[in-house]
């Protein structure tokens, strides 16, 4: 069974900062000789959950994909561009896939094997990828500002981030639902992200494209102090405010007797 991995880090210091930035460009080299790893892609993240094009230099990603579950964990755990971004982030968290369906191309190959059928669960992750075509670049991001607030108040997605290649060209969206059905209406119904992908395809505005879908496995770590996978569960999402804390009482004084 294929396993894809998806480590997002989180940094608060500029050393740390530039450590991973610096990683984006060296860290490709290092990986290369990583026992079983078959296909990576060091990944920044845009501002406003990666779905704006401006660049978020608090959060990147590093996405692999392994031929079993025992090659992942171990080549996780001795990877030295894995351990380096580790020790630089102030948060850390791992998502483990199986591809139940994939199309398209990711620079030019096919990284996918589908071997597993969706579980019953209902739980599903899916990514998008594409690269845009230039001259077509800002009417496609024209429509991510209503997409993005959509998907952000959808009571069935659990977990979005938008990820990028090369800012504003090479997109990647990965997100968590609990409700295959639902996750489907969004992405082709009569809603901002149906109207995008109509668009998409009436303006040829890809040069390539890979959609995949996955099994969720399991999950290492935190996101923003909690756990993507609980919320499956519950149906809230990340981007809803969370509640203020209640503010106590004051204590009545007690007056001393004489």
């Amino acid at each position: 069974m294929q396993v894809v991995t998806i480590n997002f880090f989180r940094y608060n210091n500029w050393a740390s900062r530039l450590e991973a930035f610096s990683q984006m460009a060296r860290g490709r080299f290092a990986l290369k000789n990583v026992p079983g790893l078959e296909f990576f892609k060091l990944l920044g993240t845009g501002s406003d959950a990666g779905f704006n094009p401006r660049p978020n230099v608090d959060v990147n990603a590093l996405l692999c994909v392994w031929p079993d579950m025992e090659t992942a964990e171990k080549g996780l755990a001795n990877s030295i561009t894995h351990k380096t971004l580790r020790d630089h982030a102030c948060e850390t968290y791992t998502i483990y896939l199986t591809p139940t369906s994939a199309r398209g191309l990711w620079s030019g190959v096919e990284p996918l094997r589908v071997t597993e059928k969706p579980d019953d669960s209902g739980n599903i992750a899916v990514l998008t990828r594409a690269t845009v075509k230039l001259p077509v670049a800002l009417k496609f991001w024209a429509e991510v500002p209503e997409v993005q607030e959509r998907v952000a108040k959808h009571p069935n997605c659990a977990f979005h981030i938008g990820m990028a290649e090369v800012p504003w060209v090479q997109q990647v969206t990965f997100s968590l639902w609990n409700n295959k059905k639902e996750m489907g209406g969004f992405a082709y119904g009569n809603c901002p992200h149906g109207n995008a992908v109509k668009h998409v395809r009436e303006g040829d505005w890809f040069k390539e494209e890979m959609y995949a879908r996955f099994n969720i496995l399991k999950e290492e770590g935190s996101w923003e102090g909690g756990s993507p996978m609980s919320l499956l569960a519950t149906g809230r999402t990340f981007d809803e405010p969370k509640a203020a804390p209640k503010k106590k009482a004051p204590k009545k004084k007690v007056e001393e007797t004489a």
